[in-house]
């Protein structure tokens, strides 16, 4: 049964969740010198990844919301890769510019408009693959949620893989400390069927800074399954499986599947039937685990949601604000996902994080820096966020809760 429609990559994020977990577990752990310990696979504090830059500030994937994201104190910027036409790596959230630049405002680019087959959907705009970078580079960044601030449109251009590398390490030696970049390789089928591929040319530009080893400041994602497969032998950064789903059901209070995001598009192409969560099993983390380092879950694998519902069925406006969405919603106890996964040794990174009320369940009350704590006191070990020094605060009153 699906509910409200919610889900779509693109806006993945807007459902969360509360769990159980209360401080008196945390004090059971124990720790040295009175600090409570990190309940993340290393010990170590969780990560603040700054989704697509400050997605909930400035246009997405530009060097500016890169540049405030690390400012705001986050530990890594996340660039989604896809290629343009003559093969450089350029930072967009998809292959589909349409939403994301002023390319329909570029007459000279009209003619340029199409469909394509992306994961097995038609889609109908500009793509970066019939561009240039030099073309490119004309564009300048949108910002596309229309709730958001908009005032910064037009003024930002589309920066490459390593312009975002020399931002992160610039910026590093400024506030000395490291900054990592945390790069998603977008739609790598799609790539390959316009002889495009990503991962060659991603591994020869991250050489080209040194980052080749487990402890280089980089984290490759992915969606897709066999091109993380290919990578592993060809790299020892650490890499990290995607898992996705398509929308949400508040009665059961689990993720739904329908295509093309029911499961990794390479499956589908290979005939495979199991969906995402299968992954999430203790053989499908397994299985994870002999080619990647982390799992990324969508964050409702791991705090549920559900609504309340009368007795004809009919879910409740629980918020009073007189619309039936996810903002009703109440968070449950959390999954053992986190657990099974650092049972299996694997990381978990969760997404997407965002301010704004309507993506909050409503046992939340409207505060965002709840739902961080929710997270990181269950221990995955990092999250994205749009809003970075909301994650950033969140995390320094969790450091207070452990006595650090």
């Amino acid at each position: 049964m699906t509910i409200f429609g919610i889900n779509r990559r693109a806006h993945r994020g807007w459902k969360l969740a509360l769990t159980s977990v209360s401080m008196a577990t945390l004090v059971a752990c124990g720790g040295s010198e009175g600090a409570l310990p990190f309940q993340t696979l290393d010990g170590t504090q969780p990560l603040v990844i700054g989704h697509r830059g400050s997605a909930g500030y400035l246009p997405d994937h530009t060097l500016e919301g890169y540049k405030l994201a690390i400012q705001n104190g986050a530990d890594f910027i996340e660039p989604d890769l896809v290629a343009t036409k003559d093969g450089e790596l350029v930072a967009r959230h998809e292959p589909n510019i349409s939403g994301t630049t002023n390319v329909a405002e570029r007459p000279e680019f009209a003619a340029r408009k199409t469909t394509r087959m992306v994961d097995g959907v038609a889609e109908t705009g500009w793509f970066a693959t019939d561009f240039t970078l030099a073309e490119l580079k004309t564009l300048r960044a949108i910002q596309p949620l229309s709730e958001r601030d908009q005032s910064h449109n037009g003024k930002y251009q589309i920066p490459t893989l390593r312009e975002v590398l020399d931002l992160a390490k610039t910026e590093g030696v400024k506030l000395n400390r490291s900054i990592g970049v945390y790069p998603e390789t977008k739609h790598p089928t799609y790539h390959v069927d316009a002889n495009l591929k990503l991962e060659d040319r991603l591994l020869a530009v991250l050489a080209e800074y040194g980052y080749t080893k487990k402890e280089s400041p980089v984290i490759i994602q992915s969606f897709e399954v066999s091109n993380l497969q290919y990578l592993r032998p060809k790299t020892a950064v650490r890499l990290v499986q995607l898992v996705d789903g398509d929308d949400y059901d508040f009665k059961t209070g689990k993720v739904t599947f329908a295509a093309p995001f029911d499961r990794p598009y390479d499956w589908t192409r290979a005939g495979k039937t199991a969906n995402f969560d299968s992954m999430l099993t203790p053989a499908g983390l397994a299985e994870i685990k002999k080619y990647a380092d982390g799992v990324g879950p969508w964050k409702t694998y791991i705090i549920p949601v559900k609504g309340t519902f009368d007795a004809a069925g009919k879910m409740l406006d629980v918020n009073g604000d007189g619309a039936v969405n996810y903002a009703d919603g109440t968070s449950q106890s959390a999954s053992n996902l986190v657990a099974d996964a650092h049972k299996a040794g694997l990381m978990v990174h969760t997404w997407t994080f965002r301010n704004e009320s309507r993506r909050l369940t409503a046992d939340l009350k409207g505060d965002p820096k709840a739902e961080y704590l929710l997270f990181y006191r269950i221990g995955v070990d990092g999250l994205f966020s749009d809003f970075t020094d909301t994650a950033i605060a969140a995390r320094a009153s969790y450091l207070k809760e452990l006595g650090r």
